[in-house]
């Protein structure tokens, strides 16, 4: 089998280190004993080696059609569980039939919008364990009052435990990319719905956000806040001085404030 080339414009860096690649396969635990794993970009197999190894019920998704046609010459057992598809447009409710786990060296270009896709999944996704770029993966396992914590951290951490494992240095891929990587891991957390309304909670802390140097009651001003909410302490705040918590009571009062 020929090897597959990185290609620049799917933002592919290949995993050559074995250690690497085994020490990620072994950081998915089956949370909530789930069996079923859905590696995202698995390129010419590297993690899929060790993932195996570890008898999860795999299934692959890549875009790159070079990739996919040299993964089934290499797992032909695995037949229609190698699916050649854009993981961020194609629904794997279906596919998956329940709940899984999910996997993979993350494209740096697409990495925010895979954990986007995985929140609108999250009662599916028990599971990720991934390799992105170094300040993302600190980003969303970040804790408020950090400069790191930012929209992705809220969101994330309210419906998983999150945890930074490790980092990896550019001389593992091919091609190098300019800077580390890092392996985070999230668990699924038990709430199943937060305290207050999730579609306004998640507006809340984008628009929050969006202006991080302001504080919140400059930086919601957009979404109408009354006279008595403004006078709130806990508008005196930065979107990054709140927890998850928090934001949920802020997102409650907002919500009454306008019922009122």
């Amino acid at each position: 089998m020929e090897k597959v080339k990185p290609k620049k414009h799917l933002g592919q860096h290949f995993l050559t280190d074995l250690g690497i690649a085994e020490k990620i396969a072994k950081a998915v635990t089956g949370h909530q004993d789930v069996r079923k794993v859905l590696e995202i970009g698995p390129g010419m197999g590297v993690l899929t080696d060790f993932l195996l190894k570890e008898n999860w019920d795999l299934y692959l998704v890549d875009i790159d059609s070079e990739s996919i046609q040299y993964l089934h010459q290499k797992y032909s057992d695995l037949g229609d569980k190698i699916i050649e598809a854009d993981y961020l447009k194609k629904d794997f409710g279906p596919i998956m039939g329940g709940s899984y786990a999910v996997a993979g060296n993350f494209p740096y270009n697409i990495s925010s919008q895979i954990f986007f896709k995985i929140l609108e999944e999250r009662n599916s996704v028990t599971e990720v364990v991934c390799m992105l770029q170094k300040e993302v993966a600190q980003r969303i396992a970040s804790p408020k009052g950090n400069k790191d914590y930012g929209i992705l951290s809220v969101l994330l951490q309210a419906y998983y435990e999150i945890e930074y494992l490790f980092t990896v240095p550019p001389g593992v891929f091919n091609p190098p990319p300019k800077v580390n990587s890092g392996v985070i891991r999230l668990k699924r957390n038990k709430v199943r719905q937060l305290e207050c309304d999730e579609k306004l909670f998640f507006r809340v802390v984008k628009q929050g956000f969006n202006t991080r140097r302001k504080t919140l009651r400059n930086a919601l001003k957009p979404l109408g806040l009354s006279d008595k909410l403004k006078e709130d302490a806990i508008l005196d705040k930065r979107a990054e001085q709140l927890d998850v918590q928090e934001f949920v009571i802020l997102t409650k009062k907002l919500q009454e404030s306008w019922n009122q």
